[in-house]
């Protein structure tokens, strides 16, 4: 893939690294309001899905067909990627401290790059290589790395496998992109399939007795499904339409820094010298990818 010079996809993916970085806020306070996690694993991809059935027949009814033959990469974007991302990632926090399961979780990007050299043939750069390591060790300090080092091996495995499963979606959506599909079309399959998986595993009773319970729990259903589910992954996957998928990755990396911060000011939780390090580290990182080399100059 020859990657695109335009800022706007690098954009894309950083709001949308922004938006889900809003995570926590919805999980706790939709946890106070009795949702459990599989509750709005569900309700997120659920409403994110239909959201983008609505666009889709707003902007191009064709865009809901897929062939039979690619389906795979759309099951394995929601499945493999989004609903194992989420299950093994809440599994993870069961066995080990937040922080922890934060730092295994951001071993994704350097599973993307990683595999889109080998499956995409993506240069592995020096400089893609440093950005990584910066932008690790900034998820790391972010993340409070020496709080509780409370380990198990099960958690480790766990963790490990979010961060797999978050690596997929980006490696099985640009399989869809380049077999010809609209960024939409990736996005709206994943997100329902990733929905069916939810309903699957952890039924359809409680999160549908809870969204019509009162207008506050519809409404942070429906705020979740499009701040967190819809519009992200509408940024994300956009973005790697002008991206090398490794890249991305890496400037997905904001979304603990965004993450830290409303932690801050929603939640009045410290802002610390290593976090302050760690928000460094990663927007480092982002700047570093995002200045252009003299062959790269020459090149647009």
């Amino acid at each position: 893939m020859r990657e695109q010079t335009s800022g706007k996809y690098v954009l894309s993916v950083l709001i949308a690294a922004a938006l889900w970085g809003f995570l926590g806020l919805f999980r706790r306070e939709m946890g106070a309001l009795g949702f459990s996690a599989g509750d709005i694993v569900f309700l997120r991809c659920g409403i994110a899905a239909l959201a983008f059935l609505v666009t889709l027949l707003l902007r191009d009814r064709s865009g809901i067909a897929i062939r039979l033959r690619d389906l795979w990469c759309f099951l394995g974007a929601g499945v493999a990627g989004l609903l194992f991302f989420t299950y093994c990632y809440y599994q993870s926090m069961n066995y080990m401290s937040l922080s922890v399961a934060a730092i295994l979780l951001y071993t994704a990007p350097a599973i993307v790059v990683v595999l889109s050299a080998v499956l995409f043939r993506e240069p592995f750069t020096v400089r893609k290589l440093l950005a990584l390591v910066l932008a690790f060790l900034g998820c790391c300090l972010v993340s409070g790395l020496g709080g509780d080092t409370r380990l198990s091996w099960t958690g480790i495995l766990y963790g490990l496998g979010a961060g797999f499963g978050y690596a997929l979606y980006s490696i099985f959506a640009r399989c869809a992109l380049e077999r010809g599909y609209h960024s939409n079309t990736v996005t709206f399959y994943a997100c329902l399939f990733a929905a069916v998986g939810a309903a699957a595993v952890w039924g359809l009773k409680a999160p549908v007795t809870l969204l019509v319970s009162s207008g506050t729990h519809l409404g942070w259903s429906i705020a979740t499904g499009l701040i967190t589910g819809y519009l992200p992954y509408l940024l994300y996957t956009y973005g790697l339409t002008g991206l090398e998928t490794g890249r991305a990755s890496i400037y997905a990396n904001l979304e603990p820094v965004v993450a830290t911060l409303v932690g801050v000011f929603a939640f009045h939780e410290a802002m610390t010298a290593q976090n302050i390090c760690g928000i460094l580290c990663v927007l480092g990182a982002v700047i570093l990818l995002s200045v252009k080399t003299r062959r790269e100059k020459q090149n647009q």
